[in-house]
């Protein structure tokens, strides 16, 4: 259903949230472990203040980082989009196809960390609708 919020998406979701203080090698081994491609990096409050992936990781090595005094506050991407639970699936299809990202953090109003979603998260209708309307866009431009 391309209509399905992401509230169901991340409902009972134990994301991967880390302190901005944590290295990159302590973060990196959370992320092989759990098997998750992206930590959310949030304040004591749960307030997200950044993301951690995959790819911020190759550019702080590419860069010279030590990735085991490093700390995340250093190389995370700051102030990443964020959709709301009230959002579809489609949406953040949307906003990480035009964003060019795999992953999204979902957060309240008030950016209090709820859950992440990533573009393996959706299959089928969803996937299908967004190539559609990409399809549409690509007719009309």
């Amino acid at each position: 259903m391309t209509n399905r919020k992401l509230a169901a998406v991340v409902d009972g979701q134990d994301a991967l949230i880390v302190a901005p203080e944590r290295t990159i090698q302590e973060t990196c081994r959370r992320m092989w472990a759990r098997r998750v491609g992206a930590a959310m990096v949030a304040d004591r409050t749960q307030r997200l203040i950044g993301i951690f992936t995959g790819r911020d990781a190759v550019r702080a090595l590419a860069e010279g980082h030590d990735p085991s005094i490093t700390p995340l506050s250093a190389v995370m991407t700051r102030e990443p989009r964020t959709l709301t639970p009230d959002r579809t699936a489609l949406d953040a299809l949307r906003e990480m196809c035009d964003g060019g990202f795999r992953h999204i953090p979902v957060v309240s109003a008030a950016g209090l960390v709820l859950g992440i979603v990533s573009r393996g998260d959706f299959k089928g209708l969803e996937l299908d609708q967004l190539e559609t309307e990409d399809g549409l866009w690509a007719q009309v431009g």
